[in-house]
């Protein structure tokens, strides 16, 4: 009955030992092949689109783009520089924003709110600084300012800098960034 008990122990840890191996070299597989945490969720030749959703914290963004009509765009070849609100960014809008602009008849707002947060172009941390100011996909201008070491887009705080796609790069921001009033 000993013997049997080891044998049963041995299989047990054997057969354990082969799940935990294969969850982990199962891992990046399931997350799809991308590496997570913080602000880095890149992919090789992920797009803009899929580096920010794989992300997970621009889960607002993505659906702005998805209402705004944006997101085949911004998976296409470009390349674009996007200054991105985080989930974060956008809760700090007064209640009701999001949701009033994620309506159909708001789209044309949306849709301008989104393309002033793109430039054309793969701009990164190291030309941002050297810029007083970009015109954005939108048309307007947006002011570039470095203050004590942080890049500032219209006086908003760039978080994350360079977050490189295959069709750009993303630089984060900590506040929705609004156009000029028409």
């Amino acid at each position: 009955m000993l013997v049997t008990r080891k044998k049963v122990f041995a299989a047990v840890v054997a057969a354990q030992t082969a799940l935990v191996m294969a969850v982990v070299t199962a891992t990046p597989a399931l997350a799809g092949g991308y590496k997570t945490g913080g602000y880095h969720a890149e992919k090789a030749n992920a797009d803009i689109v899929d580096v920010a959703v794989a992300n997970g914290n621009f889960n607002t963004l993505a659906a702005a783009l998805q209402a705004a009509g944006l997101v085949d765009t911004l998976k296409g070849d470009g390349p674009f520089t996007v200054f991105a609100p985080t989930d974060a960014a956008f809760a700090k809008l007064p209640a009701g924003t999001v949701e009033t602009l994620l309506k159909p008849e708001n789209k044309d707002k949306l849709i301008a709110i989104l393309t002033y947060h793109v430039v054309p172009g793969k701009v990164t941390a190291e030309q941002v600084v050297k810029l007083s100011s970009a015109d954005t996909v939108n048309g307007e201008k947006i002011a570039i300012f470095v203050d004590k070491g942080t890049v500032q887009i219209n006086e908003i705080d760039v978080v994350k800098a360079d977050i490189m796609a295959s069709n750009g790069v993303i630089h984060v921001v900590d506040q929705v960034i609004l156009p000029p009033a028409s």
